[in-house]
């Protein structure tokens, strides 16, 4: 099985680099980055010491239901070049251990998807729990904190 890491979308974030609202109605947050491990969702880079950054609530679901999580996520406040879709791991991801989660097409939980998993196996789990038809795609959260992190799909192979 292929996979594909997907950032946020660039009209997401474009927005937010526009001023436009959050997923809360809020305008983000701007803060300077200390350097101490800042992920950007959309070039799924860490944000360089000294540089600006927009903190904001993000959903990253099409619908509303129970198991719609919204939560923070920063973007670089200069406009950034989305990051490749690929199969490997984004820079961005350097912490030991992430939350893997397989959800319907239906933007539903699957119980018994969910894991911890060690950074450099979420490749493996997720194209295991990939192979199961009624997973539509996986989030990665963090494992401390919940904090969505990116999006992995089936690649396309075409």
């Amino acid at each position: 099985m292929q996979i594909s890491f997907n950032a946020i979308s660039t009209s997401a974030a474009q927005s937010l680099w526009n001023g436009g609202p959050d997923s809360y109605g809020l305008v983000p947050e701007m803060n300077l980055s200390d350097g101490s491990g800042l992920p950007c969702r959309h070039c799924l880079k860490m944000i360089p010491e000294g540089k600006p950054y927009l903190i904001a609530a993000y959903r990253p679901f099409e619908t509303l239901n129970p198991y719609t999580e919204t939560g923070p996520v920063f973007v670089c406040k200069e406009p950034c070049q989305r990051a490749v879709q690929g199969d490997v791991i984004p820079e961005s991801m350097d912490s030991p251990t992430y939350i893997v989660r397989g959800y319907t097409s239906n933007e539903r939980i699957i119980y018994g998807t969910g894991s911890v998993t060690a950074t450099e196996d979420i490749r493996a789990k997720t194209a295991s729990l990939l192979e199961d038809e009624s997973v539509a795609f996986v989030h990665v959260r963090s494992a401390s904190n919940n904090c969505f992190h990116v999006r992995i799909d089936r690649a396309n192979t075409e």
